[in-house]
């Protein structure tokens, strides 16, 4: 077996791991760095991100500003001490983008220009035309470039964590092109792999996003945490699950029912104003946004599709200038992908799962639990998300924390030795185990495209916007019935080269985990808050569970869900209000 050696090495190529290479690189320019990413860099799912980045530069707006509606619309479940470190180091982080050549738009006299979003009751959000994440990451890759000490593994899978005398110390991974399982040891690992919305049918993911790094360090020992906190967007495209980013309706879209008619003036949101107005309707947090769109399909005031129900987005009143200026992205994506031009025509648009508020459990300097191993981005739960994220906080969020984690991390691997001989054997039981299990095993009879469509269709149905413990309580017994027959899955493709059926066999097996976790977090948890509806118990309950959910592995397959109280500074839990009601709650 192949074997190469590094001081820090980070899974994961997008917004997170970038900034965690450069800041070990800025840290210790002495350590060796290793990217593994099983994707080009540049083709990471921060390239998606479309709408904006937040954090406060305007006149008006303030750090607490920030922190409390990030804390509010998190329902109170935000770790108060990361969010104000969050909000203070996010404009440093921001700025040092425009230093390193992020194009951000500006406003006619020059400045930073900044846009609405959804539960920001302040205009902060940053952004570059509808293509934010696609120029963050250009910035971030091209800026990389110039560090010497980073070698990258692109296109390369990681399979196992080597965990030795307690301490990870580093991985197994396959490389796509050749078929070649490896050894990569370093003295700390950087988690850096992204969401797990491919679990659920209907998602803004790519399909690279699988729960790898999260099952990974569920499997090593560290806890996954507020699992059960699943973010729909209210504005996907029905089929695809692509996203119609929340800019067009910062930039004054409208949601419609069947009737025409902009209901979200019925649920608390708000009501129609002569112009676009902060706090309500259409701006509204996505988890209200998405659970109206429910109470409206219940009403039967949705429009029946080929692919469930939809409402409409229309943008037709918003003109040509600022439609091609503000969302070209928008246009090309309906154009593309609908066959429709948002200028004369309605949208179709349905909420979809977009981002997971939980992950792998982290302190404020992206640490785990497990030595040497350490979590940025969607894939960690530091946490300031709470049980809703508030569109436009990830963007920042992968900065401020892959800076934290890389920093961190360079200062542990700098006073480690380098990996014992037993993380070796280790990676040789893993080879063997890919090689039995996958690529000479006979006699299966479980294809990988049946068992992800019932995972997908269960997690759908039994673990969405609105959840019933016995729901719940069903898709945990499926699961478990998956997870039995995944140990009969048979590979067609027996060969090295771009073998991408055993990488999809290996995928489908960190979902079903990470299925598992969101089902046994969400059984657990007895109360609504944030993304987490439960129609059995509908209220919040802070007297229980103003707590985050740890989720334990263990190896009979009954996981175990332990509870960590909610880091209070300034801001005591209250109300969420919106609309004229938040209004009135500002005023006094």
């Amino acid at each position: 077996m192949d074997i190469s050696a590094h001081d820090v090495l980070l899974v994961g190529g997008g917004g997170a791991g970038l900034r965690a290479a450069i800041a070990v690189c800025e840290v210790n320019p002495k350590l060796s760095v290793a990217v593994i990413s099983k994707v080009y860099p540049m083709r990471s799912h921060t390239v998606s991100a479309e709408g904006g980045a937040a954090a406060v530069v305007k006149p008006g707006d303030s750090l607490d500003d920030h922190a409390y509606d990030t804390i509010s619309g998190g329902d109170w479940l935000c770790d108060q001490d990361a969010v104000e470190i969050f909000v203070k180091e996010a404009p440093e982080e921001m700025l040092r983008l425009e230093h390193w050549g992020c194009p951000w738009s500006r406003d006619p006299d020059g400045h930073i220009a900044v846009r609405a979003f959804g539960g920001m009751k302040k205009m902060r959000t940053w952004f570059a035309a509808d293509k934010t994440g696609f120029h963050m990451l250009h910035t971030l890759f091209q800026t990389s470039l110039k560090y010497t000490t980073i070698t990258r593994y692109d296109e390369w899978f990681v399979t196992k964590l080597l965990v030795d005398d307690g301490r990870v110390q580093g991985v197994v991974a396959i490389e796509l092109m050749s078929g070649k399982i490896q050894a990569i040891t370093a003295k700390a690992v950087i988690l850096c792999t992204g969401g797990c919305g491919r679990v659920f049918r209907f998602t803004t993911n790519a399909n690279i996003k699988n729960g790898d790094g999260m099952a990974l360090a569920y499997r090593a020992g560290a806890p996954l945490k507020d699992m059960e906190f699943v973010q729909y967007h209210p504005t996907g495209l029905p089929f695809t699950g692509i996203l119609i980013t929340e800019a067009a309706r910062s930039e004054g879209g409208y949601l419609l029912n069947k009737d025409g008619y902009r209901y979200l003036q019925d649920y608390n949101l708000g009501r129609p104003q002569p112009k676009p107005v902060l706090l309500s309707m259409e701006l509204g947090p996505r988890d209200r946004l998405s659970q109206a769109f429910v109470k409206e399909t219940e009403k039967g005031r949705t429009i029946k599709g080929p692919y469930g129900d939809v409402v409409h987005l229309d943008l037709r009143h918003l003109g040509e200038k600022i439609v091609n200026t503000k969302l070209p992205f928008v246009r090309e994506l309906c154009l593309k992908y609908e066959n429709i031009d948002p200028l004369k025509e309605l949208i179709p648009v349905r909420p979809v799962v977009h981002y997971m508020m939980g992950g792998v459990h982290t302190d404020l300097n992206g640490a785990t639990p497990l030595q040497g191993l350490y979590a940025a981005g969607e894939v960690a739960c530091v946490s300031i998300n709470g049980a809703n994220r508030l569109g436009s906080n990830s963007l920042p969020e992968l900065l401020v924390f892959g800076a934290r984690a890389g920093s961190a991390a360079a200062a542990f691997a700098a006073e480690q030795k380098a990996p014992a001989t037993p993380v070796l054997a280790q990676a040789m039981d893993e080879k063997r185990r890919l090689e039995e299990e996958y690529l000479r095993k006979t006699g299966g009879r479980e294809h990988i495209a049946t068992l992800r469509g019932e995972m997908q269709k269960d997690m759908e149905e039994s673990a969405g916007i609105y959840r019933t413990g016995s729901s719940l309580a069903e898709a945990a017994g499926k699961l478990r019935q998956l997870q039995e027959r995944f140990a009969n899955v048979v590979l067609d493709d027996r060969g090295h080269t771009f073998n991408t059926e055993l990488l999809a066999a290996l995928e489908l097996s960190f979902m079903l985990d990470v299925a598992v976790a969101i089902v046994q977090c969400a059984l657990h948890r007895t109360e609504s808050r944030g993304a987490h509806q439960r129609t059995d118990f509908p209220k919040r309950d802070d007297e229980k569970f103003l707590a985050h959910s740890l989720l334990f592995w263990k190896e009979d397959g009954k996981p175990r869900v332990d509870y960590l109280p909610v880091r209070i500074t300034r801001w005591p839990p209250g109300e969420r209000v919106y609309g004229e009601r938040a209004a009135e709650a500002s005023a006094r």
